[in-house]
C-alpha cells in the first residue's frame, strides 16, 4: 500500500464516523503507521494537522445543517461534535468571519475544507478516457471553437487568498457572492436560447492581491452591447475538463475544487503552460440558481499552451 493510500483510508474513516470521537492513535493504527509519523504524513497530504481536519469537516457539515434544518444552533453544534454553543460558534466564526445566526439568515455562501481525493495526485488519463474517484467523474479532451463565444453579464474582484488553494480554504465564497449579483440582472440580458454560462477568472489589471472574475450569459454577437459587462471566450485551441456530479450544489463545491487541483496536475504532468485564464462553462440544466438536480455536469476550459508555445 501507498503511503498516500494509507492516509486516504483514515479520511474515509474520519468522514464515515465524523460526530465520533476518533484517537491519534486509533487512526494510526488504521493506517498501520506510528502515531508519529502518521501525523508528520497527514499534515503533508491534506495540509492540515489531524485535529484541525476533523474540526473544519465538522464545520462544514454543520454549515449544511444551519440551512436545510431548523434545529436549534446548541443541537446542531451538539450533533456535531461540539461541547457547546459558545465552543461551536467561536470556532465557526474563526473560520467563516461570520456567526452560525448571521450565516443561517443570509444568503452568502461560504467556502469549506474539503475531503481531498488523493488518488487524484497519482493518477493519469489519456484525453477521452473517463476517470471515476469518489463519486467524480471527469474527463479530459482537446476542442477548438471555430469562432469566438461572447458573454455578457458582471465582473468583479476576488481576493487570490480567500480562494486558494482550491478546497483548503474556508471564509465568504466571494465568486459565490458575484454569482448572486449576475442572478439578480439575469433576465436583463438577452441570452441565447439554451446558452451556456460562465464564471471565469483571468488576467488583467486589478488591486494587488485579486484577480478579476467575470460572470455571464452565453449571447449572439449581434446582442453585445455596453449595458453589461462582455468577455469573449477567442476561437483557440483548448483543454476541456468536463465533470459530473449527482447535485448541482456538489457540483460546484466538492467537484469543482477536486476537479482543479486535477486539471492543474494533469497540465503540469503534461508540461503545459499554467496562464491566460481559466472558465467555468455551465449548460443550461445546470443553471446556477438551480439546486438537487438529479444530474449535474460543467467544463473547465483551458488554453492549450504547451512548454515552449509564445502565446503572444
Amino acid at each position: 500500500m501507498h503511503a498516500w493510500e494509507s492516509i486516504q483510508k483514515t479520511l474515509d474513516i474520519i468522514e464515515k464516523r465524523i460526530d465520533e470521537e476518533l484517537t491519534i492513535k486509533e487512526l494510526a493504527n488504521e493506517a498501520a503507521l506510528s502515531p508519529f509519523y502518521f501525523q508528520r504524513l497527514f499534515s503533508r497530504l491534506v495540509k492540515k494537522p489531524v485535529r484541525e481536519y476533523i474540526k473544519l469537516r465538522r464545520l462544514s457539515r454543520a454549515c449544511d445543517a444551519l440551512r436545510s434544518t431548523e434545529n436549534r444552533i446548541i443541537d446542531i453544534a451538539l450533533d456535531h461534535g461540539f461541547g457547546s454553543h459558545e465552543t461551536f460558534t467561536r470556532a465557526f466564526k474563526e473560520a467563516y468571519a461570520v456567526t452560525p445566526t448571521e450565516y443561517r439568515e443570509s444568503d452568502v455562501r461560504l467556502n469549506n475544507f474539503l475531503k481531498p481525493d488523493l488518488l487524484l495526485g497519482y493518477t493519469m488519463i489519456d484525453l477521452g478516457v473517463p476517470l471515476i474517484s469518489d463519486g467524480l467523474v471527469l474527463e479530459m479532451n482537446r476542442i477548438k471553437p471555430d469562432k469566438p463565444i461572447n458573454f455578457m453579464g458582471v465582473m468583479d474582484y476576488v481576493q487570490i487568498a480567500g480562494l486558494f488553494p482550491s478546497g483548503e480554504t474556508t471564509g465568504v465564497s466571494e465568486p459565490g457572492e458575484i454569482w448572486r449579483c449576475f442572478n439578480e440582472i439575469e433576465s436583463k440580458i438577452p441570452g441565447k436560447p439554451a446558452g451556456r454560462k460562465i464564471g471565469v477568472a483571468y488576467h488583467d489589471p486589478a488591486p494587488e492581491g485579486y484577480f478579476p472574475y467575470f460572470v455571464g450569459a452565453e449571447v449572439e454577437s449581434s446582442a453585445v452591447n455596453d449595458d453589461f459587462k462582455v468577455w469573449t471566450m477567442p476561437a483557440a485551441d483548448y483543454l476541456v475538463m468536463r465533470f459530473e456530479a449527482e447535485t448541482f450544489e456538489e457540483l460546484v463545491s466538492t467537484a469543482l475544487f477536486k476537479a482543479l487541483k486535477y486539471q492543474h496536475m494533469w497540465q503540469r504532468k503534461n508540461k503545459m503552460k499554467l496562464e491566460g485564464f481559466g472558465a467555468e462553462i455551465y449548460y443550461d440544466d445546470t443553471d446556477p440558481e438551480s439546486s438537487g438536480l438529479d444530474y449535474a455536469y460543467m467544463e473547465m476550459w483551458s488554453l492549450w499552451l504547451e512548454e515552449g508555445d509564445n502565446n503572444d
